[in-house]
């Protein structure tokens, strides 16, 4: 592993056909270097076929949509489908065999396995879910991004990779502007692996989301001429998560 390592991740690809169509767009021309992927959507085969090559892991969804594992509880459903209002009440039982229904969705579409898992809306901050997908990382040799210390120790004290450093948040303002972006490069930390999570992507078209036109500024701060210049001038190069498992490293 090297000593300092970046990667920029992208979520929500496959959510909606502009969001993905915004990721595709900053990994091919701007610096993102990563993407995690919702498998769960009615978006996701084209969102696949088109992200086929790139460095792409799961973001786990366990907040809207279908399940993906057929035996999937219904009482822990709503009409049929996830209710964000309910994971804290999921089993690690349950967490696990969804995260590996998804991984095996994934692996399925893309043809290839995933480099890692996070969560849509963090939601392995229950502890029911964080159980499950600790246990869902361990049989499928996986990293989970980690957002703050004490998570990060506790996955490492159950043998899970994970990110040294995590930058990033969503709100009603856009969150990664040019300036700030440009701010946090400069001021890298000189060591570990540092996860940079961000959401570009244009507004979306299908479905309704708290941050969406917020998409479209970030899409622009990661395909502008001065972001590029500013990771030049550090002699970084972004890269994806198997860094932490030195499986294709530079992918």
């Amino acid at each position: 592993m090297p000593e300092r390592a970046l990667i920029i991740n992208a979520d929500d690809l496959g959510y909606d056909p502009a969001i993905t169509r915004g990721i595709l767009r900053s990994m091919h021309e701007g610096i993102v270097s990563s993407a995690t992927f919702m498998v769960n959507t009615p978006y996701a085969e084209t969102a696949a076929d088109e992200a086929r090559g790139l460095s792409i892991g799961l973001h786990l969804n366990l907040a809207r949509g279908l399940p993906v594992w057929a035996a999937f509880p219904s009482e822990y459903l709503q009409l049929g489908a996830f209710s964000e209002a309910r994971v804290q009440h999921l089993s690690p039982d349950v967490v696990e065999a969804e995260t590996l229904a998804q991984l095996e969705r994934l692996d399925l579409l893309l043809g290839e396995p995933a480099t890692h898992v996070d969560v849509h809306k963090h939601l392995h901050q229950h502890p029911g879910v964080f159980e499950g997908l600790v246990r869902a990382a361990h049989v499928a040799r996986l990293p989970v991004r980690s957002i703050h210390a004490n998570m990060r120790r506790a996955l490492r004290a159950h043998g899970v990779a994970t990110n040294d450093h995590f930058l990033g948040a969503t709100g009603t303002e856009a969150y990664w502007t040019l300036e700030r972006l440009e701010q946090h490069l400069a001021t890298l930390p000189e060591q570990g692996v540092i996860e940079l999570m961000c959401h570009p992507g244009y507004t979306p078209e299908a479905v309704k989301s708290g941050y969406s036109q917020q998409r479209e500024v970030e899409l622009a701060t990661f395909l502008h001429p001065r972001a590029h210049m500013a990771l030049a001038h550090l002699r970084l190069k972004p890269t994806g998560f198997r860094v932490l498992t030195g499986k294709n490293a530079g992918v």
